[in-house]
């Protein structure tokens, strides 16, 4: 008889008797004993940064995990400017932790600042519209964009440009308007492209972006 197929038969009864016994300790309420929990966190207080937006919902929904986690002092930041800063207060470790765009973060990391990125977020949170004339990223060059000059969009922006070998610095116009103003120069045809931003980039003003899109479509 050759070993190697009475080996094989051997490990396959093995399988199926350890498969039975596994199902009969099952039946009797056998269970193993419980892990031993985690111990809690060396610090039970985190400071998150507390902003308005669609973005930072994960933050809020959080909460009842970090204290489950061992965090009992969750507190959430409230600042009087607003969005601005908020990766220097993280640098600085005036809040412990935030979602934001990852551009300024890794700026402050070139400054020598101690900061972890920690995982990749706002899928979506940024879109592109453009006009007809525009088919592809490159038909970019020599039109104008409205984004939020110095803003991490336009950083994004001048990465995906710089991806397709185009300089924003010079192949690219950029202006600056209101969200609501961007749109109708966009339909107007007055402008090229619009980086846009939530709540507009998600669709939540559907006034201006159904307009948006039939002008488009039109």
């Amino acid at each position: 008889m050759d070993n190697r197929h009475a080996d094989r038969s051997m490990s396959r009864r093995g399988f199926v008797g350890a498969l039975g016994l596994a199902g009969t300790a099952g039946l009797l309420g056998v269970r193993p004993p419980p892990a031993d929990a985690e111990p809690p966190p060396e610090t039970t207080k985190v400071r998150l940064y507390k902003f308005p937006g669609l973005c930072l919902a994960p933050q809020y929904v959080a909460e009842d995990l970090l204290r489950a986690e061992g965090f009992t002092d969750v507190q959430y930041l409230d600042f009087p400017e607003g969005a601005v800063g908020v990766h220097e207060r993280v640098g600085s470790s005036a809040v412990d932790f935030t979602q934001w765009y990852g551009v300024p973060f890794i700026e402050e990391i070139d400054k020598g600042r101690p900061i972890v990125l920690l995982a990749g977020v706002h899928i979506g949170c940024t879109e592109l519209f453009a006009t007809e004339r525009i088919r592809a990223f490159r038909d970019l060059k020599g039109k104008t964009v409205a984004v939020a000059v110095g803003s991490p969009a336009q950083s994004i922006l001048a990465a995906m440009l710089a991806y397709v070998g185009l300089d924003h610095r010079k192949d690219v116009r950029f202006v600056e308007h209101s969200a609501a103003e961007s749109i109708e120069l966009l339909a107007a045809g007055k402008i090229d492209a619009v980086m846009a931003l939530p709540p507009i980039a998600q669709g939540t003003d559907w006034r201006f972006l159904n307009e948006l899109k039939k002008e488009l479509k039109g």
